[in-house]
């Protein structure tokens, strides 16, 4: 790590690297004190994450490092709100930069669905990674409630992670065994997005999710979490639907609404692609960050 340290500063120094900007928690803790023990003249670092979700040693280094840089850039408001609220940051040190999504990968298409998919009447899925903190066990409620009037639904979760086995295990426990398919991570995302008609985040916790962003882009119906970013990207009844996170029979209701309402369904997610490309391409965040770059010198 030291030796790390080395190299690095003596990059900066003999580069004359004029600004650093760390990028969340691993680059904040290790770029933000060789920056500044190299004397970088700015130094920025990143929260793309609510820190209730770092151990307690992280968090602790953390906040030391708030006080180290130039500024935090942070991907949402409710990320700023978190960092002025709970972890006592000045709001003069903040500087908000939403993430970008390259729309020339994810936009709406006709395309067959995945043949997975092919069966189903109507695909709800969700494409993230299979951990405790994005409410899957929500989402399988509340599809369980409303697969009981709808066969023809199928639940897609194209992700991996160490709640596979307990998801798997609630699978054969709801008689959900035909009725929902696991796909493995995989980085060719926007053909599984296409081929859903309701993209659902369950989230207990969330920054700007990238998955949100992608699958609203693709022209997917969203219903999300209301929690972080979530309602930065979801506009009720606009641009999709809201549910109180962890809320498995409001889900299920905003799930149902969609399903008996094609119309509407169609509407959201027009707007919502329409959105993205708007306010969340990758060229509106290149310019933004730009931006924050260019108000230090």
């Amino acid at each position: 790590m030291l030796a790390a340290a080395f190299r690095m500063g003596s990059y900066l120094h003999e580069h004359r690297i004029q600004l650093v900007h760390a990028f969340d928690t691993p680059g904040n803790l290790f770029a933000v004190p060789v920056a500044r023990a190299f004397r970088t003249p700015v130094v920025l670092s990143s929260q793309r994450a609510f820190r209730t979700l770092a151990n307690r040693i992280d968090r602790h280094f953390l906040r030391i490092i708030d006080h180290m840089v130039d500024a935090v850039v942070v991907n949402c408001r409710q990320l700023e709100k978190h960092l002025v609220e709970d972890e006592a940051v000045s709001p003069g040190r903040i500087r908000l930069c939403y993430n970008g999504i390259d729309t020339d990968t994810f936009f709406p298409a006709p395309e067959p669905r995945p043949e997975l998919l092919r069966d189903a009447a109507l695909v709800i899925g969700t494409v993230c990674a299979l951990r405790p903190e994005k409410g899957l066990d929500t989402l399988a409620e509340a599809f369980a409630r409303v697969y009981k009037s709808n066969p023809g639904l199928r639940l897609v979760m194209v992700g991996s992670g160490n709640m596979l086995p307990r998801l798997e295990s609630m699978r054969s426990g709801l008689g959900l065994d035909t009725g929902w398919i696991f796909v493995p991570s995989t980085r060719t995302v926007a053909p599984w997005l296409r081929g859903i008609d309701i993209f659902v985040l369950p989230s207990l916790s969330e920054a700007l999710s990238n998955s949100l962003m992608e699958a609203m882009a693709c022209g997917c119906a969203a219903i999300a979490s209301r929690v972080g970013g979530n309602i930065e990207l979801v506009e009720e009844g606009e641009t999709g639907l809201l549910f109180e996170p962890g809320d498995a029979a409001s889900l299920a209701r905003a799930m149902e609404t969609l399903i008996a309402q094609p119309h509407r369904r169609r509407r959201l997610a027009a707007a919502a692609a329409q959105s993205i490309r708007t306010r969340f391409s990758r060229e509106t965040a290149a310019a933004t960050m730009a931006a924050i770059y260019d108000s230090f010198f």
